[in-house]
């Protein structure tokens, strides 16, 4: 019974997901910024009426988390668990994403592959970047797992200037390996990775693309990762 039971649960949690429509404003949260009801609606091709029907049952299931200001219904992914559960499931579909069409969509398609954010941590090549960087400068250990080695702490602390607190989770894991889903390995998620995108966002290393998740590094950001990491191919 026990049995039937987690599998018709998994069943109901998977459907959630099963609809275009849902998907879509999923991926769109990714960005780990909330969104009003009207704004996923347009992102997603749909009236404002169907998108509060797909929100009610996304919510429902746990997978976002509402609040309201004022008139305006705001919604965002429910937590960082989800948005790894997100980023593993479409670094597995195969055989990939379909060729965009047009220019603006080609040229967003790219920019997003570059560099992105995966709800509040860096992703794209700019991610997978920095991770090997840090796995290469021994301050991340990737031999079993992710792990912040004791050199990169300090490295944290001391040149990003992170306050020691705000690395000391009771749930969230310091570092975990988060499969990318362009570049098909791993880019740094958990909260050290949340901490070091937040950083390079506050100090305008990194600029954001437009509304989506796409982010761009700025003169400032190349330089300070050429210093900090030695990194130079960042195109």
């Amino acid at each position: 019974m026990g049995a039937m039971t987690d599998a018709s649960g998994l069943a109901g949690f998977a459907a959630l997901l099963a609809d275009r429509t849902r998907a879509a404003m999923c991926l769109a949260l990714l960005d780990g910024r909330a969104w009003t009801a009207g704004e996923l609606a347009a992102h997603a091709g749909v009236a404002r009426s169907t998108a509060t029907g797909h929100l009610d049952r996304l919510i429902g299931g746990g997978l976002l988390t509402e609040a309201r200001q004022g008139r305006h219904r705001y919604v965002r992914l429910a937590d960082p668990g989800v948005a790894a559960l997100l980023e593993d499931i479409t670094a597995r579909l195969e055989p990939g994403l379909p060729p965009a069409r047009g220019l603006r969509a080609a040229t967003a398609d790219a920019a997003l592959r570059r560099g992105r954010t995966c709800y509040d941590h860096l992703a794209g090549r700019l991610g997978v970047a920095v991770t090997d960087a840090l796995t290469s400068t021994g301050r991340l250990d990737q031999s079993s797992g992710f792990a912040l080695t004791d050199e990169g702490l300090t490295w944290l602390t001391d040149q990003l200037g992170v306050a020691p607190d705000q690395l000391r989770a009771s749930r969230r894991p310091l570092a975990r390996a988060c499969l990318d889903w362009t570049e098909r390995r791993p880019h740094l998620g958990g909260l050290a990775g949340a901490r070091m995108c937040e950083t390079f966002l506050t100090r305008k290393w990194l600029t954001r693309i437009g509304s989506g998740r796409a982010v761009r590094l700025t003169p400032a950001g190349r330089t300070a990762l050429h210093t900090l990491l030695n990194l130079t191919d960042l195109d």
